[in-house]
């Protein structure tokens, strides 16, 4: 085979060497899940050692969230320019130094400020996990592989309240941040083992070695071990001059392109938060369940959002086939479709919308109904069998997690280039949407009822639909006159 005229592969990493790398970032993940959700079940015992009040506890959930929604404009943007290592590496010694403060903690004020810098090591790695995936992925095999990474991220959902329910009635509520403490510090190891360096501009498809230690390492092995035939490209220096743009994700929040499907994620993603901060008190005071037996409870939850998330990333990869083959019918007739200024106009009107967001009204649709059951069940606890309320959270996890896979997968496709700010940008407005709702929940739920708090958070997510339907219809046109602005740009700097 004459690799000179072959085309390269979009990443030389081979079927095998991709699961590996992203198994590694779907556990990376897992550690924003779990230092949130472990600590559920034990909120109310957190109240009672510390001597605070539980809506005080409650408001270290709120922060948690806050931080998890702005950590990731911070380091998205350096795992864009510096290296997905490079990032790795630093919000974990962040999460692990953070998990040893807060199992020696002895007061309120200890657990909210270490509880922000938990968040700020642990909730990046969903950005940068992204940023990976769209590194080594093509758009036509992107969505299952980001539905197993959205697995992977759902891990904690299920197990995370039941092990936290378990060790705090065990051996205390101090003994879940050991129990992070140790998960952590194995995983930072593994990571620096056996995560290559991914990003495009340091190490092209893969087939570049930088010069750094820490990119260079372990990608090495992954060239010398890879089936797929490839060229050694010579060492990139550009990335070096890159700066970080910092402000880049809310500048992406803040565009039209992006604005409208985030803004409806972050609606539906608060209302998800505030009943699963909602379920601990209200399992505990309206059946009188024990910590074990409300971190239990989460199950449903956990299991709806990863089997959830698995169908849709099929879904999604069968949508897009779809799409392009009838996208690419229409030009089959047409002779001159082939040259190669046509090819690339061709590429950029493809239909990304029809390809990813079709399915958004049937998810958004069962969502709100079972927050509607969910509420109001709970709101007549002595006459419905808990069974239901718990049901409804399997249907809660289900739907909202399968739009919120299908939205990141579209975001990525949206901005290849800056796919890590652009999964810090989604990340930023729905952790800080989630922040508001859950910092308010329980005095609405206290002030109107159950039932009535959730139909009020109902009425909100249908308003949000407007979101996508303003993607839907207006999104390509907005890119096309993008496109069009920036060639008439370049075209005056040439004459110039």
């Amino acid at each position: 085979m004459d690799l000179q005229n072959s085309e390269p592969p979009y990443s030389i990493f081979d079927k095998r060497q991709k699961w590996l790398i992203i198994v590694i970032v779907s556990t990376a993940a897992t550690f924003s899940g779990f230092a949130s959700n472990i600590y559920f079940p034990a909120l109310p015992t957190i109240a009672n050692d510390l001597n605070v009040s539980l809506e005080l506890v409650n408001l270290t959930v709120t922060t948690y969230l806050i931080f998890q929604g702005l950590a990731p404009s911070l380091w998205g943007p350096v795992s864009d320019v510096k290296g997905r290592r490079t990032a790795y590496i630093g919000t974990f010694i962040v999460f692990v130094g953070a998990c040893i403060g807060l199992a020696e903690t002895k007061n309120y004020a200890t657990l909210i400020v270490l509880r922000c810098l938990q968040s700020t090591g642990s909730a990046s790695t969903i950005a940068i996990g992204s940023g990976v995936i769209g590194d080594i992925t093509t758009r036509a095999e992107r969505g299952g592989y980001m539905g197993i990474f959205q697995a992977g991220l759902l891990v904690p959902v299920a197990v995370g309240p039941v092990i936290g329910g378990a060790i705090a009635g065990s051996l205390g509520w101090k003994a879940i941040f050991w129990f992070l403490t140790i998960y952590g510090g194995v995983f930072l190891c593994l990571l620096i083992l056996l995560l290559p360096e991914t990003l495009r501009s340091k190490v092209a498809n893969g087939s570049c070695t930088p010069a750094s230690l820490v990119t260079k390492h372990p990608l090495v092995v992954y060239q010398r071990t890879t089936k797929l035939e490839w060229q050694h490209a010579p060492v990139s220096q550009p990335a070096g001059t890159k700066k970080i743009d910092l402000l880049g994700p809310l500048r992406m929040l803040l565009t039209k392109s992006a604005a409208p499907i985030i803004v409806f994620l972050a609606v539906y993603y608060a209302v998800w938060q505030m009943s699963i901060t909602a379920m601990s008190s209200l399992f505990k005071s309206r059946y009188g369940l024990s910590e074990i037996q409300i971190g239990l409870t989460f199950i449903a939850n956990g299991v709806g959002s990863m089997v959830g998330t698995l169908i849709t990333g099929k879904i999604l990869d069968a949508d897009y086939r779809r799409v392009k083959t009838r996208f690419d019918a229409s030009f089959e007739s047409d002779p001159e479709q082939s040259n190669p200024q046509t090819q690339s106009e061709r590429e950029e009107n493809f239909p990304l919308e029809k390809a990813r967001l079709r399915l958004i009204p049937i998810f958004s649709f069962a969502q709100c109904l079972s927050i509607l059951l969910f509420g109001w069940t709970i709101q007549y606890a002595d006459k419905v069998h808990i069974a239901v309320p718990i049901v409804s959270t399997f249907i809660t996890g289900w739907t909202a997690v399968s739009t919120q896979s299908l939205i990141m997968t579209y975001l990525v496709d949206l901005f290849p280039d800056r796919s890590a700010a652009a999964s810090a940008s989604l990340n930023l407005a729905r952790c800080l949407f989630a922040a508001g709702g859950t910092s308010f929940v329980m005095p609405m739920i206290n002030g109107v009822g159950v039932g009535v708090a959730f139909t009020i958070c109902i009425a909100v997510q249908i308003v949000a639909l407007v979101g996508p339907w303003v993607q839907w219809t207006f999104a390509a046109g907005w890119r096309r006159k993008e496109r069009e602005k920036a060639r008439a740009q370049a075209a005056d700097d040439a004459k110039q």
